[in-house]
């Protein structure tokens, strides 16, 4: 295969199917949602079938057991993709709002449209339900969409990609407005980030290396997190039972993903009161301890932290702990080592709350909640396509507006410039 006539043939394609995308109403896009969710339950069956495909070869190919868990499409999986196509369908179309439309005093109306990006490149590894997220999001929002996902998935990948294009033919729209790349070669990806004539905006999910390579190659803007350093701070004016069910969930909810807490900071004033409560539980929990020379010297099963822990985004369970004085050095420890992801605060003292939120410099900061929250279907987003920790132009989960901008538009009556 010529990967470089390939890749630029889905990029024409795409070109043109987000012009008749950019004009879709919402009740055919919406109508595409629910086929594809259709097809995807009338094909379950044969989804398992080439899903089998790709464990079979991930085993052979020595695939680490949380690769094969993200991998496998199970019965709830499956389940999870078809009610997220009808989550879509249900909410709101960004596409076509307009927004602070106010006379000028020569008569004009000025005002903001809400339109869709146009194309866009989605790379990602194992998880193949991230196709349908991607697909559905693209979709509702008037995109049209290259997805590339990880050579272990392609099996599963091109079957889900037969249930969109089923879904997409009922609903009248262009079956090129979602394309799934067939190859894995992984000059396909190269390509995709190179081909700034036909697509407008990169979303890389994946691991660090994938989105480091994607961030440094692409001559496309990229939506992007690097890394998921998210931090927990007890203050001492905290509910000693929230702060405990608060950072146990946030760490041991689930390891491997971005959202899970990785450093525990707690106010000197309640370390003593908090600490071994919290300690017992996440030891029971097979959680390492790694702490600064206080936390040390109150918990014996805890280890010295070093610089390193700081900046390390575990994805296991690992956990490091510092205490620290007040408010003020919590703020700067997280400014200063978090990846901008998500932070929590532990408080019953609404003032510092406040400062907190004000203070912190992240994508999501939140109140007396665990960090497993940042989530686009828990910010009641739908699907999400990814975390941006970027400052543009998204931040945080990505549902439909992150996929849309904003263009300036004039209402006029014969108006002429004086």
């Amino acid at each position: 295969m010529d990967i470089k006539a390939y890749m630029g043939q889905l990029g024409q394609q795409a070109r043109k199917a987000s012009r008749e995308m950019g004009r879709a109403d919402t009740g055919k896009k919406n109508l595409a949602l629910i086929k594809i969710a259709e097809a995807i339950a009338a094909n379950r069956e044969q989804l398992s079938i080439e899903n089998q495909k790709d464990l079979r070869a991930g085993q052979e190919n020595g695939l680490e057991a949380a690769l094969l868990d993200r991998l496998e499409l199970k019965p709830s999986t499956i389940d999870a993709m078809t009610e997220g196509l009808k989550q879509v369908a249900a909410l709101a179309d960004p596409v076509g709002g307009i927004s602070d439309l106010n006379y000028r005093p020569s008569g004009i109306q000025v005002g903001q449209m809400r339109v869709p990006l146009g194309v866009i490149g989605i790379i990602y590894e194992s998880r193949p339900n991230v196709t349908i997220d991607a697909a559905a999001l693209c979709l509702k929002s008037g995109n049209a969409c290259i997805l590339r996902g990880g050579s272990e998935a392609i099996h599963s990948n091109q079957a889900i990609a037969a249930c969109i294009a089923e879904g997409l033919a009922a609903a009248g729209l262009p079956a090129e407005a979602v394309q799934v790349v067939e190859t894995t070669d992984r000059a396909a990806v190269g390509e995709l980030i190179s081909m700034d004539s036909y697509v407008d905006v990169i979303v890389p999910r994946g691991g660090r290396s994938l989105i480091e390579r994607i961030s440094n190659e692409s001559t496309i803007p990229v939506i992007k997190h690097l890394d998921g350093i998210c931090h927990v701070y007890i203050d001492d004016k905290a509910d000693l039972n929230k702060a405990v069910n608060i950072a146990v969930n946030a760490k041991t909810h689930r390891y491997g993903v971005c959202n899970a807490m990785e450093t525990l900071l707690v106010a000197e004033g309640i370390a003593t009161k908090v600490l071994p409560r919290l300690a017992e539980q996440l030891l029971v929990k097979g959680v390492e301890l790694r702490g600064c020379l206080k936390t040390c010297s109150l918990l014996p099963d805890c280890v010295r932290a070093t610089e390193q822990d700081w900046v390390t985004e575990y994805l296991a369970p690992v956990l490091s702990i510092k205490i620290v004085e007040s408010l003020d050095e919590a703020i700067e420890h997280i400014n200063r080592y978090s990846s901008g992801h998500t932070e929590s605060i532990v408080t019953e003292d609404y003032t510092l709350a406040r400062r907190f939120l004000r203070e912190v410099d992240s994508s999501s900061v939140m109140v007396n909640a665990s960090t497993r929250f940042a989530d686009g279907f828990e910010y009641g987003l739908g699907a999400e396509i990814g975390i941006s920790t970027d400052k543009l132009h998204a931040r945080g989960p990505v549902g439909l507006n992150g996929l849309t901008t904003l263009k300036y538009i004039v209402l006029g009556d014969g108006q002429i410039r004086q």
